[in-house]
């Protein structure tokens, strides 16, 4: 993300996203009843109003909108901004009629608030100073391989294969149908760091992960340079991945890396709530109480709780977030693409770590 300016007096900021991750941080920011503006096409029809008009015309121009509802097109890697045009040139007649604002890569767009919060600027600075290429995670074992892209978002599978390896007593059929699987495997993460580029980890049961990174180094001696890391993991195929994320061990591959973070942060609520402390609490009642005793020392929301709760529920969520800021909490907000998402969704949305136990 490049932020272009930051004038915070007057509630306005203009960034432009560089990277596909810089989507979900706008998908989050940009909120209904902000005013957002970008360069944008609108036919134009020329005449009077009781003539015969001519043929309308698409002109460029920039547009400021009122947000309605925000679109994430991952299909066509572009955020998509509805609203009603409150700011246009008088005489192309747009005022109050609804328009779509496409923001691209590389595209600036600048977003008025009443007030920012310092969560969504942090979220900002964050991607503006990530320039961090994608993790590719490779999950081996002798059942398959899994091919995974972490961006700071989601968990994105490029590549994956199921094999029956022989039994034991078929020695020379097991060490072909191994070799065979290294060969897709190395083929599917050259493609896979072709279209990504990036550090690649290997992970996976057993001894398969050190025995495909001997196949590597001998037959991709340039692409082996790009492991950053070689761990041992209980689970297989996917589930090896997201064991990965959730014990923390790719984080010295990936220690900027949003989703990570996550991971852990989720993942330390639920071994707080199996151990029945006390020092953690979830659903917006018990959050909303231990932010007023001042017991919070880390809140964790799932995004859409913010995108898609009325008006009157986000505001509130608002106030617990200032509430928590301004007595030295943080706040993370969580993707609900990826599991540790779905597991806090599965809480309520909302959780909170607390500085000490509450009852």
């Amino acid at each position: 993300m490049k932020i272009l300016d930051l004038d915070l007096k007057h509630g306005r900021v203009t960034v432009a996203p560089e990277l596909l991750d810089d989507f979900w941080v706008l998908y989050n920011i940009i909120q209904r009843g902000d005013v957002a503006y970008a360069r944008t096409t609108r036919e134009v029809r020329l005449g009077e109003r009781y003539e015969r008009p001519e043929k309308g015309k698409r002109v460029s121009l920039v547009l400021g909108l009122r947000v309605e509802r925000v679109l994430w097109d991952r299909s066509l890697n572009r955020l998509r901004v509805h609203g009603i045009v409150c700011d246009a040139p008088e005489d192309i007649g747009a005022l109050g009629s609804h328009h779509t604002l496409n923001i691209t890569l590389n595209s600036p767009v600048t977003i008025v608030k009443e007030r920012w919060q310092n969560y969504q600027i942090e979220q900002l600075k964050r991607a503006a100073s990530r320039d961090m290429a994608p993790l590719i995670v490779l999950s081996i074992d002798d059942e398959g391989y899994c091919i995974a892209v972490l961006r700071g978002f989601r968990v994105d599978v490029a590549a994956e294969e199921h094999i029956n390896l022989p039994g034991k007593h078929m020695e020379d059929e097991r060490i072909k149908t191994l070799r065979e699987m290294f060969k897709l495997a190395l083929s599917a993460l050259k493609n896979t760091i072709g279209s990504y580029g990036g550090s690649i980890v290997i992970v996976g049961l057993g001894f398969i992960k050190n025995s495909f990174l001997a196949f590597l180094r001998e037959n991709e001696p340039e692409l082996s340079e790009r492991v950053v890391d070689v761990k041992g993991v209980n689970s297989t195929g996917k589930a090896g991945i997201y064991e990965a994320l959730r014990s923390g061990i790719l984080a010295r591959a990936f220690k900027h890396a949003r989703m990570v973070e996550e991971a852990m942060a989720v993942e330390e609520v639920l071994k707080r709530l199996g151990m029945d402390r006390g020092d953690v609490a979830y659903g917006l009642s018990d959050v909303e109480r231990a932010s007023s005793l001042g017991a919070v020392d880390e809140l964790l929301i799932v995004d859409e709780l913010l995108r898609e709760s009325s008006e009157g529920d986000v505001a509130n969520l608002e106030r617990i977030i200032r509430e928590v800021e301004s007595r030295g909490g943080r706040v993370r907000i969580i993707s609900v693409e990826h599991e540790a998402g779905a597991k806090l969704k599965s809480l309520g949305g909302i959780a909170v770590l607390l500085r000490f136990p509450i009852s």
